[in-house]
């Protein structure tokens, strides 16, 4: 019975540890502006954080419990490839707006649900995701066909 016990206490203390360990580690990220224009002709400004170590682009924004309205988190995943996400530790509801290389939005995933297992890919190859707010996207009116300007897409940086 004794071992029992010292083996509960152990897995317990060492669950709290790997917590933690994940709270006394926290990944910084640097900020940038970024817009999107529609195809009406509109264009948005975000603040974004940006997420591109393997650190970073682990955590995005887990744990956070609110994000401003015009704030983002932009995942650039040095690569054009298909993106798998999902929503484990986020307790906030995203959109998550997937980018080209060239900067054109090939899909939005609206109001995703927070905590969730469920994997979200991208329709389409691509660079980078913009996560904001969910209901950002419906709000005003993001979506396929759109253009991100950002440094990470050079030729549709802001100014260009």
């Amino acid at each position: 019975m004794a071992r029992w016990w010292a083996l509960a206490v152990a897995v317990l203390v060492l669950a709290g540890l790997g917590r933690s360990v994940v709270a006394q580690v926290p990944v910084s990220f640097p900020t940038s502006h970024l817009d999107i224009a529609s195809a009406s002709g509109a264009v948005h400004g975000f603040t974004v954080e940006l997420a591109t170590s393997h650190e970073q682009l682990a955590q995005g924004l887990m744990y956070r419990r609110s994000l401003a309205p015009e704030a983002g988190m932009l995942f650039d995943f040095g690569q054009i490839e298909t993106a798998h996400m999902w929503m484990k530790n986020t307790l906030i509801p995203l959109d998550m707006v997937f980018i080209a290389a060239d900067g054109l939005v090939v899909g939005v995933a609206e109001r995703t649900v927070p905590q969730s297992l469920a994997v979200i890919s991208s329709p389409a190859p691509i660079l980078a995701v913009l996560e904001l707010n969910g209901g950002t996207a419906e709000r005003l009116g993001i979506r396929a066909g759109d253009r991100v300007r950002h440094p990470l897409f050079p030729e549709h940086a802001p100014g260009n």
